[in-house]
């Protein structure tokens, strides 16, 4: 039996939010938002979520710092980060904790769409490459 994947963002900006769920929801995703990485973590979804799209920097605990929880909790879950402030060193470390990628706000609808493929095929089990 075929599973919707579930899609959580978490982002402390609303337009991001909105956007990325609406596209989402367009493509067949169930897609859930949230404002912070701490009302991420107190949710029911994130035992069911396929993969994770995040701002890297948000009051409080940064998406770095909520892929870095998951991860101590054995959860791979796989992280798309977003951010407004790109730079080589935040590539680096979400690149080297696994993240998919880094796209930079306001990010291509066709980059995130090709990525989400990356994720899901990964959490599903598929390649690497």
């Amino acid at each position: 039996m075929f599973n919707t994947p579930v899609i959580s963002v978490v982002d402390d900006d609303a337009s991001v939010r909105v956007a990325a769920e609406n596209l989402l929801t367009s493509l067949g995703y169930i897609a859930h938002r949230f404002a912070s990485a701490e009302e991420f973590l107190r949710s029911p979804h994130f035992h069911d979520t396929s993969c994770v799209i995040a701002d890297v920097q948000m009051p409080g605990m940064s998406g770095v710092e909520l892929q870095a929880i998951l991860l101590d909790r054995g959860l791979r879950v796989p992280f798309i980060f977003i951010t407004a402030l790109p730079g080589e060193t935040v590539r680096a470390q979400v690149l080297k904790a696994g993240a998919i990628c880094l796209l930079t706000k306001p990010f291509d609808r066709l980059a995130l769409i090709k990525s989400l493929d990356t994720a899901l095929d990964r959490h599903n089990g598929g390649t690497d490459e």
